[in-house]
């Protein structure tokens, strides 16, 4: 049986939206080329290029780009099965992800040398595409299993050598809860006044407060919130040049924050005054977010679809978050305005 959240996500999600996601992704996750490989060689012999390093997750000019946009694959064909991408959705899935590209992948993560190979953003990205897998009932989840296993004890070994907080906002994910608090319950007015970065894609603050709100119960999450975030002033990053690799990454910025903003109101109490504050910031960086997501730029177009896919559906959602007025994922065509037609 769906959960509300799930259940919610079908219902409210915009088939047109689903559609164009899914064709960034489908344009990218076997396109090779443009390619950046952070790749540590032990000799001669490494010297290969990306779809053999690595010949599951070579495409969308990343490993972990081109895992997430998996991701998006699998995540709409959970949701959208008799969509008119699904059956071209469907196939990429399972070229992808054979057996003997999983092996090779395997192989390659285990490597001498890679022991922080895309550790933690790409391999939580790995482990979200799996617990898709696995919980859409996919024959491919039997497949993915043994580099779901390589990485979570790449993390397991991780962890407990972790002796500072990440704060880059790039750790989100289940096995982090039990440092969590450790890490995050005594924090106190996080400098929201210095986000962002120039090129930052997650928001430090916002993501550390994603997190202790999967963690905490909504009073005593409520109560650090106070003293973590005394005031929320956050407003959409602009972007000047979409063009430009780094200067996109403000357009997923603003897809994150729409997320974690929600993900932030849904773990406080339904009564707490901030609700309404943090659910309008949402939308307006969803707003802002979203329109971005135009593929005309392969900078942006090889990613953004994962992150707006991740917030449209509430990914991040365990259970029904307060109602907010839902921003379309469908920019005007003419692109006069970088407001959204509201569905």
């Amino acid at each position: 049986m769906l959960s509300s959240v799930l259940l919610a996500a079908t219902l409210s999600l915009d088939p047109h939206a689903a559609e164009r996601f899914a064709n960034l992704a489908l344009a990218c996750v076997h396109k090779e080329y443009p390619n950046k490989i952070a790749h540590n060689m032990q000799s001669d012999e490494d010297a290969k290029p990306p779809r053999v390093l690595t010949p599951a997750f070579y495409g969308c000019y990343d490993w972990h780009s081109s895992v997430h946009g998996h991701w998006l694959l699998a995540r709409l064909v959970r949701l959208a099965p008799d969509a008119p991408f699904a059956e071209k959705a469907r196939a990429a899935l399972e070229q992808s992800l054979t057996r003997e590209n999983i092996a090779a992948e395997v192989a390659y993560l285990n490597g001498p040398g890679r022991a922080s190979f895309e550790r933690p953003y790409g391999l939580a990205w790995l482990l979200q595409l799996t617990g898709e897998l696995r919980e859409m009932n996919s024959p491919l989840y039997g497949n993915v299993q043994p580099l779901e296993a390589a990485a979570v004890e790449r993390l397991k070994t991780w962890l407990p050598k972790l002796s500072y907080p990440v704060r880059s906002g790039a750790v989100d994910a289940q096995l982090v809860k039990d440092r969590a608090r450790a890490f995050y319950a005594n924090d106190r007015n996080c400098p929201l006044d210095y986000e962002p970065s120039g090129e930052d894609f997650l928001s430090p603050c916002l993501a550390e407060a994603d997190v202790m709100r999967r963690v905490l119960p909504p009073a005593e999450f409520a109560a650090w919130l106070t003293k973590f975030m005394p005031r929320m002033t956050l407003t959409p990053a602009v972007v000047t040049d979409p063009s430009d690799p780094k200067l996109a990454h403000l357009d997923g910025l603003n897809l994150s924050r729409a997320w974690m903003l929600e993900g932030i109101a849904s773990g406080l109490p339904k009564d707490d005054p901030r609700v309404p504050t943090y659910l309008a910031a949402s939308r307006a960086h969803a707003e802002a977010g979203l329109a971005a997501v135009t593929g005309e730029h392969y900078e942006g177009g090889h990613w953004l679809g994962s992150f707006a896919t991740y917030l449209v559906t509430k990914r991040g959602l365990a259970t029904a978050s307060p109602s907010a007025p839902a921003a379309s994922a469908t920019p005007d065509r003419d692109r006069r305005s970088k407001s959204l037609r509201l569905r």
